[in-house]
């Protein structure tokens, strides 16, 4: 007996020397296949762990409850995109866009709900820009309930200073109210279910090839024109600047009456002495350009703290500086007065005529020139009531049609009558 368990026991160690020396042996390949079973069996613990704690916290949970998680998410169909399928559709974006053209936030706080007070700024001050819209590109699809629709609304859009149309497209949610009329849904407040819906929509392959050929074209351009991201990014700058501006003034006016009265300083009889600005000195990197335009060409450009001889600051939003021995212009939010000088002190002129003769020199420039006999519209353009893009619009001129000329102005602008009253054009959308 004894000697049968140990012809065993020798057995069983001669194999385990052979195992020792094999594992030695090819210890890099067994080690990292050891690790990764371990691993696993570690995965397969923890998941089945988790499951039977999943199970448990089921038990509890009323059958209704259960029915209701099931549920929340909805099955989102693979259907083809659809251009111009919805007539409803088209007639509520023409209609919104046109009111987006003009400036018309009381229609399109009818068709949108809704429209916070910014938003209705910004679409105010966003069509002071725009000339015009083509035909749209309307494509939809199905949206997460019935009456809904996802719909993607390509347009290229065409800006008062930039030659060329730009290509952009928007995604709305539609939605049907009551009364059947369709309208955009902007109100943010859509369940994780139809969020849910939308995200898988999006990533549908013809709206990812929708969105693709939009790149591309906008891509195309940037490269034919550098220039264009530069006209955009400035354009939004100084959008947002304008209504924070404008949003500004609406706290103020909004201000307590008591407090404003408070601030009104003690009548004493003498007058406070009047400043006037005559150096300047800028707050960031900014374009010195040839005019008061974002499309004017570059001179130079300023760095932080330069400082320069105001010559006049304009009221649209341009300052002219002495630069290099002549006249150029910064836009003036980035400018800070560095020196003031006492209105009495500043050289006035001897007479008002001299004045006023100085002035529109100043307005028009020394090569304007009186005209006598119309010009006539090459492109659609706005007419505005002064020779600035943020003078109020007076009415749309389209291609064809002529106008009596007073003056064409070296800043850019052409002086006309229209109805009886003087008006402004920009001049190279006349001829």
């Amino acid at each position: 007996m004894n000697m049968t368990n140990n012809t065993i026991w020798e057995g069983l160690k001669a194999k385990f020397e052979v195992f020792r020396n094999w594992l030695v042996r090819y210890s890099k390949i067994v080690l990292p296949v050891i690790l990764i079973v371990c691993v696993a069996f570690t995965i397969v613990i923890a998941v089945r762990a988790n499951k039977r704690k999943v199970e448990q916290e089921e038990t509890v949970v009323a059958p209704e409850e259960k029915i209701d998680e099931e549920e929340s998410l909805l099955n989102v169909p693979e259907v083809p995109l659809e251009k111009d399928a919805v007539p409803g559709i088209n007639e509520l974006f023409d209609v919104y866009y046109k009111a987006m053209v003009d400036g018309d936030t009381a229609t399109m706080e009818k068709l949108v709900y809704y429209m916070d007070a910014t938003e209705i700024l910004r679409a105010a001050e966003t069509s002071k820009y725009i000339d015009s819209y083509p035909p749209l590109e309307i494509y939809t699809k199905a949206g997460p309930k019935e009456g809904t629709y996802i719909a993607y609304v390509y347009g290229e859009i065409k800006f008062h200073d930039y030659d060329k149309p730009v290509p952009g497209m928007r995604t709305y949610y539609v939605c049907t109210n009551e009364d059947g009329e369709l309208y955009i849904n902007e109100d943010g407040e859509e369940s994780d279910s139809e969020l849910h819906y939308m995200r898988e929509i999006q990533v549908q392959g013809d709206v990812i090839d929708l969105n693709n050929k939009v790149a591309e074209a906008y891509n195309k351009m940037l490269v034919d024109d550098p220039q264009m991201a530069d006209f955009l990014l400035e354009l939004k700058a100084e959008i947002e600047k304008n209504v924070g501006e404008a949003l500004a003034r609406a706290e103020e006016s909004e201000a307590p009456e008591e407090v404003a009265e408070e601030e009104v300083p003690e009548e004493t009889g003498e007058e406070a002495p009047v400043e006037v600005v005559t150096k300047v000195k800028t707050t960031d990197v900014v374009n010195i350009r040839t005019s008061d335009s974002e499309t004017a060409d570059k001179l130079g450009k300023a760095a932080v703290g330069d400082e320069f001889e105001l010559l006049e600051e304009k009221g649209n939003g341009w300052s002219k500086i002495k630069y290099e021995g002549g006249e150029a212009f910064i836009k003036s939010e980035y400018l800070e007065p560095s020196e003031t000088m006492a209105a009495a002190d500043v050289e006035q002129p001897e007479d008002e005529e001299e004045e006023e003769d100085t002035q529109e020199q100043a307005d028009s420039g020394s090569d304007s020139t009186t005209t006598n006999g119309t010009v006539r519209v090459k492109e659609t353009v706005r007419i505005r009531s002064g020779a600035s893009e943020n003078s109020e619009k007076i009415a749309t001129a389209y291609m064809g049609e002529t106008f009596e000329v007073i003056m064409k102005q070296a800043d850019g602008w052409t002086k006309i009558k229209y109805n009886g009253e003087t008006a402004y054009v920009k001049s190279d959308y006349v001829e």
